[in-house]
């Protein structure tokens, strides 16, 4: 499958923003340079997890396992252009997963351990696919049998322990069955090779296809941004199923030959155990894990970090101290990523801005002739912002608009949807983000919200990812964020749900209205109400569901009514 146009191929091939690599050619050029470096290692609790022991494998030995399982997945009937449902945790074999479907043009589909039946039908129904590749449980979760019960009877459900292996031993009759069958079936870097699901914060996944191209060119951004080198030692947390983890590790591990430690689910105690005994260079983390991290000084001194040159961090706005403590206290930069699975890919380092402030929340404008942030990514991509009334596009600070996003990293729309009014008639897409343009000169942007978030007070436009930034730090909450609730007189008003930290008082609606109030908070933008949960609703990668949020709310104004 091919979603690019050959205008699209031709101009960015031409800009060499596009290339002929593939996944697994990257694979093989760290066979050929490093072929005993570490390429993936299982986190040190897998038995716990899965039942099965911790696995280690080499880039050769990756190669190994890859072509071993290609020739299992064609021995199973697939092949080229087919496409296959993966569902596992972030184990070894999911690497595996990704090079055996590059290297046979099979298209991955990853998706999160979280998804249940409903989910799985529902994806199912869109890609139909040849196949689903899981494991007989994670924790309590029972993936095989999920999957047998949801999937037609026409969808294999092959499972590591089951039908499928892993053998990381040289075969030379699989990788003659390999060579044969690549022969005609010849790789095209403009091949879809995944289909991820975004709903983003709103509701049903949307599949997201990707080619080879685009994940490199996110890839080559990312590694921009963390500067990473050859021998990097990466310590991943987030599921291996979407823009974080593809864009932000794998790819650009392969490209560069970094070593891929896997960590699932997020355990803060083994989190800083593997940062220390994997002598981790550079790692993602969860703004809620950092924020808990800064208030944990002894925490932190616990252990020995001397390799680690820098931390990323992104999915939800961060906070100005937290930035300050890890540089001031911890010896330590946090870059700021802002990236989506249709292709935003936005960061801002210490490069971009030493100030905290503007790293914690705003971005540098690439791709808008602002020569200052000289580099790949402000030359292969493209963005501006346009008034969502008018459509008009706008460049003075502190107008708030769309952002639109167009480049290399950019995907062609999403599968089974009329994307008419997705892209601009000049390519660009429209993210349905907002952000305000800051700074003299205006060298950056500010991100306000989604466009469907924004809280409409009397004619008051609010941001509630504004008020999120400023709660992280409210006293006595583990968690906060906002959501609008209808309201007859004011069209909508703001409510602030709060988690509480265990054996803390639950705090009052005045007490939270002076704590930002006290931070120089306009009035309109206080919230008019207030909501305790024992934890806020996120999608897999972290991100409150502001959506879920609301219709919590609203249930609950139904009942006090009722």
């Amino acid at each position: 499958m091919i979603t690019s146009s050959p205008q699209r191929i031709k101009e960015y091939t031409d800009r060499n923003w596009w290339g002929n690599r593939t996944l697994h050619d990257l694979l093989q050029e760290q066979v050929e340079a490093n072929p005993e470096l570490l390429a993936v290692a299982d986190q040190p609790n897998r038995d716990e997890l899965t039942g099965d022991a911790a696995c280690r494998l080499t880039f050769r030995e990756l190669d190994n396992a890859s072509t071993a399982l290609a020739c299992q997945l064609m021995d199973a009937g697939i092949s080229a252009d087919d496409t296959v449902i993966v569902q596992l945790p972030n184990i070894a074999e999911l690497v595996v997963c990704y090079m055996a479907c590059s290297k046979i043009g099979a298209i991955i589909s990853p998706i999160p351990v979280q998804y249940g039946r409903h989910e799985l039908s529902h994806i199912s129904s869109v890609i139909s696919p040849q196949a689903i590749i899981t494991i007989g449980y994670f924790r309590d979760l029972l993936l095989a049998k999920n999957a047998q019960l949801c999937l037609d009877n026409h969808v294999k459900v092959l499972t590591f322990g089951g039908k499928l292996t892993i053998n990381s031993a040289s075969n030379e009759v699989c990788q003659s069955q390999l060579r044969r069958y690549q022969q005609t079936h010849p790789a095209d870097a403009n091949h879809i090779i995944t289909i991820c699901w975004t709903s983003g914060t709103t509701g049903t996944p949307k599949g997201v296809p990707r080619s080879h191209n685009m994940w490199i060119a996110t890839a080559k951004c990312c590694a921009e941004a963390g500067n990473y080198r050859n021998g990097d030692r990466f310590l991943n947390v987030f599921p291996l199923v979407n823009m974080a983890s593809i864009g932000g590790f794998l790819f650009p591990a392969f490209m560069t030959g970094c070593s891929i430690i896997l960590h699932h689910p997020m355990d803060p105690g083994l989190y800083l155990t593997q940062l220390q005994n994997e002598k981790i260079t550079f790692t993602l983390a969860p703004p809620l894990l950092l924020n808990q991290l800064a208030k944990s000084p002894e925490m932190w001194g616990q252990f020995d970090f001397s390799h680690l040159r820098s931390i990323g961090s992104g999915s939800a706005p961060l906070a100005p101290w937290m930035i300050d403590t890890f540089s001031q206290n911890y010896g330590l930069d946090v870059i700021n990523f802002y990236g989506s699975n249709e292709g935003i890919s936005l960061f801002c380092t210490p490069m971009h801005t030493p100030d905290s402030e503007v790293r914690a929340t705003m971005f540098p404008r690439l791709g808008c002739g602002i020569d200052h942030f000289d580099s790949y990514a402000n030359k292969a991509l493209l963005s501006k912002v346009i008034d969502t009334g008018t459509g008009e596009v706008i460049t003075r600070s502190g107008q708030i608009g769309e952002l639109l996003f167009a480049g290399a990293t950019v995907f062609d729309g999403y599968l089974c949807t009329d994307n008419t009014a997705l892209f601009r008639d000049d390519g660009y897409f429209h993210t349905g983000d907002l952000v305000e343009i800051c700074g003299e000169p205006p060298w950056f942007y500010r991100v306000a919200g989604r466009c469907k978030d924004i809280i409409n007070r009397a004619g008051m436009k609010i941001s509630p990812a504004e008020i999120d930034i400023l709660l992280e730090g409210l006293p006595g909450s583990a968690e906060a964020a906002v959501c609008k609730y209808q309201d007859d007189e004011l069209g909508e008003k703001i409510c602030a749900c709060i988690v509480m930290e265990p054996d803390i008082e639950i705090m009052s609606l005045t007490g939270l209205t002076d704590y930002l109030s006290a931070l120089g908070v306009a009035k309109f933008k206080l919230p008019e109400r207030i909501e305790f949960f024992d934890s806020l609703p996120r999608n897999p990668l972290a991100k409150v569901q502001r959506f879920a949020l609301e219709d919590s709310v609203s249930q609950r104004q139904q009942e006090n009514l009722s």
